[in-house]
């Protein structure tokens, strides 16, 4: 039997990038350095003022705002939406994980630039900080389910947790799936845990 109902704050993460400092600079001119728009929810995690026109198959989007730090890697985070009628499918992946992922053009103010992998429709998670873990009795890498309520309720399944230190309990959902429960920007699950 279910007994615990815990509320998780659900974010719509709409289409955006990270990019590397090497990538950044083709984008922005030599030494270039990021400048914060906003913090976002995840500490470590901040909006950029920066955009960024990209290119995948036969669709071109514009204006795709950049998400700082900096990152070892380029990475683009895309909606199934955005890919329809494309021409080319990305995995579904977990942020970080660009194995097989697809390529685009990237076009900033000072160039553009072709890269080979990095275009990703990212994987819904949960955000969870090494403390929210034990409390939740959650572990890094696990699969859980969370329900939505309202006029358009939905099961979430198939949610990775991602446990570290700084992290602070949110899950993140594409724009896809937030039109599907009803969320615009921001909302609320429950998770429930057997104990």
């Amino acid at each position: 039997m279910f007994k615990k109902n815990i509320k998780i704050p659900i974010e719509v993460s709409a289409r955006h990038c990270h990019l590397s400092q090497d990538i950044l600079e083709k984008l922005f001119g030599k030494v270039y350095k990021l400048k914060e728009l906003k913090q976002l929810s995840q500490p470590s995690d901040f909006a950029c003022q920066e955009t960024v026109d990209i290119k995948f198959g036969s669709r071109e989007i514009k204006n795709i705002r950049v998400v700082g730090p900096i990152r070892e890697k380029t990475q683009i985070e895309i909606s199934l939406s955005d890919v329809a009628s494309s021409g080319i499918m990305p995995p579904i992946k977990l942020s970080g994980d660009l194995s097989g992922s697809a390529g685009a053009i990237l076009k900033g103010p000072a160039g553009q630039i072709e890269i080979t992998e990095g275009l990703i429709i990212a994987q819904r998670h949960l955000h969870c900080g090494t403390d929210e873990a034990q409390k939740y009795k959650l572990k890094n890498g696990e699969i859980i389910s969370v329900r939505v309520a309202g006029s358009r309720p939905v099961v979430f399944e198939e949610i990775v947790v991602r446990v570290k230190d700084n992290y602070k309990l949110c899950m993140h959902i594409d724009t896809d799936e937030g039109n599907a429960a009803g969320i615009n920007k921001k909302g609320e699950g429950a998770l429930y845990l057997l104990s």
